[in-house]
C-alpha cells in the first residue's frame, strides 16, 4: 500500500476526518472467533443483563482494533503505526440484534516528531459516551 499522507504536507493542530464504524452482534460474534474471546457478555443479551451490563458490549481490543484502523486508514499504510495506546473509559453497548450500535472516531495532529513521525490524539464515541481516553498513536510518514 502507498501512504495517502505525507510528513511534509501534515500540521500540528490539523484534523482527520470523522469516522463511523458498525458496532453489530455479528461482527462481535466474528470477533470473539478472531480472537478466541467466547464471553457471553460479547453475543448475549440475557447473560449481559444478568452481570449488571446494561446490554451486550463490545470487546474492548475490538474497539481498540477499530481506532487503530481509523489511522492506519488514514495513513493508507498498515505498517506506518510505530505506537499505540488507549484506556478503556466506557464500554460500547450494542444494544441490538439489528441495529447495532457505532463508534465515531476522530483525531487531531498533536506534535511532529524527528524522524518523519506524527503523534495524533484520538476521540472514540459511542451513544455520546466517551470509550477510549488517552488514545494516542504514532506513525511515521513517507
Amino acid at each position: 500500500m502507498t501512504a495517502q499522507v505525507k510528513y511534509a504536507d501534515v500540521e500540528v493542530g490539523s484534523e482527520l476526518p470523522p469516522v463511523s464504524f458498525p458496532v453489530t452482534r455479528l461482527s462481535l460474534v466474528k470477533y470473539c472467533g478472531a480472537s478466541g474471546d467466547f464471553n457471553v457478555i460479547h453475543w448475549n443479551e440475557r447473560i449481559a443483563k444478568s452481570v449488571g451490563l446494561p446490554d451486550v458490549i463490545a470487546h474492548g481490543m475490538f474497539t481498540m482494533a477499530q481506532a487503530a484502523r481509523y489511522i492506519t486508514d488514514w495513513t493508507g499504510d498498515p505498517g506506518s503505526m510505530t505506537e499505540f495506546g488507549v484506556r478503556f473509559s466506557a464500554p460500547v453497548v450494542v444494544p441490538d440484534d439489528d441495529t447495532g450500535a457505532s463508534l465515531e472516531v476522530t483525531g487531531t495532529v498533536e506534535e511532529k516528531l524527528d524522524g518523519d513521525r506524527v503523534v495524533v490524539a484520538l476521540t472514540a464515541r459511542s451513544a455520546g459516551a466517551k470509550v477510549l481516553t488517552r488514545a494516542r498513536a504514532v506513525v511515521r510518514l513517507p
